[in-house]
């Protein structure tokens, strides 16, 4: 069989380095030429923003984000970086922070130095969301790529055992969706299978141990190929679902991912058998969506969504909502009902495996 693929790769710098956070923003901020940065952000590391805050010419600091980015604080966000003049945007916190700086890049054009201190991947990615009347919208935009990605372990090792495995799920999630996303292509799916390959130990070891750095530095590591491979490929089945229980439903990002993630793969299985054999080879398992249901229940996952606070009540109006979202290049056909069966099954937690 020939191999025919268009493959684009998004232009991004990489700085990774355990304890380096300060150092590095400061070297990306020097090279992208701008000294006025609005902080976004920055709750969990607050010696770091206080470096950054000495050395540049700090102009405005959002210190309070919400998930899932109101639609109400971007635009005041938006409306702050022009009033202060900023030159750029330093996000330093999780998936919320970066989406907020996102929506600012978006509107203004400003560089935005991603910081992340939690594996929402969402630095990797020229995909923005904004949550208005309860409902999530998402795009991509090159504007909203962050042009440089400032790793250090250390400013994840603060986080909570089970937010931190929660988050780390999310990140997982990202490889596994790219395999059934739109342009998914055979470069993004190598970078997806290795994304996979080091978040699975690198989530064991955050089991065992939270501040084992070297864990610390898998999942980072891992969180970052998964991202560039969902940014290549688009967003699959997976994510639009888990776009409305967010948007609409106010579920927790994270934890949501992780519920999901493994009725999705179990729902695709049978219908693109190369992609379940990619996720089981990278897990170690002899059946991929068996694989994330194990990995999910031995870091300690959330049960079902019922847990999380989605009812019954709410799935007719999440599988409407979520099957017209999801891409025709789903490799199972889908429909309202299938999605709400789905739905259910995550639910009661039932047991994929069976």
């Amino acid at each position: 069989m020939k191999i025919r693929f268009d493959h684009t790769t998004l232009g991004q710098r990489v700085l990774f380095g355990t304890g380096a956070a300060a150092a590095n923003i400061a070297t990306a901020l020097r090279d992208l030429g701008v000294s006025r940065p609005l902080l976004v952000g920055g709750g969990h590391a607050a010696e770091v923003v206080d470096q950054v805050s000495e050395e540049f010419g700090v102009v405005g600091h959002i210190d309070r984000v919400v998930q899932h980015v109101p639609a109400e604080r971007a635009r005041e966000a938006v409306a702050l970086a022009r009033d202060v003049g900023a030159d750029s945007g330093v996000a330093i916190g999780g998936g919320s922070a970066t989406g907020l700086a996102k929506i600012v890049a978006r509107d203004t054009g400003l560089p935005v130095v991603a910081v992340p201190t939690t594996f929402s991947g969402s630095e990797a990615t020229d995909i923005w969301g904004m949550t208005e009347d309860e409902r999530k919208t998402t795009g991509t935009d090159l504007r909203v790529l962050p042009r440089v990605v400032v790793y250090d372990a250390t400013l994840t090792q603060g986080l909570p055992a089970d937010l931190a495995v929660h988050s780390g799920l999310n990140a997982l999630a990202h490889a596994v969706d790219s395999l059934w996303a739109p342009r998914a292509d055979p470069i993004n799916r190598a970078m997806a299978g290795e994304g996979v390959r080091a978040l699975v130990p690198g989530l064991r070891g955050l089991r065992a141990d939270t501040a084992d750095v070297r864990a610390h530095e898998r999942v980072l590591y891992g969180t970052y190929l998964s991202g560039v491979a969902l940014a290549s490929a688009g967003a699959g089945m997976h994510h639009k679902i888990c776009h409305v229980l967010g948007g609409t439903f106010n579920l927790p990002h994270a934890p949501t991912h992780a519920v999901v993630l493994p009725y999705v793969a179990a729902y695709n299985a049978e219908a693109d058998p190369d992609s379940e054999a990619r996720i089981a080879e990278a897990l170690g398992t002899p059946n991929g969506a068996a694989g994330l249901w194990d990995l999910a229940r031995a870091v300690g996952a959330p049960a079902s969504l019922s847990r999380i606070g989605f009812t019954e009540d709410d799935v007719d109006l999440a599988a409407e909502l979520a099957t017209a979202a999801i891409p025709d290049s789903n490799p199972r056909r889908v429909s309202q009902k299938s999605v709400a069966s789905l739905l259910r099954s995550a639910i009661r937690g039932e047991d994929v495996r069976r």
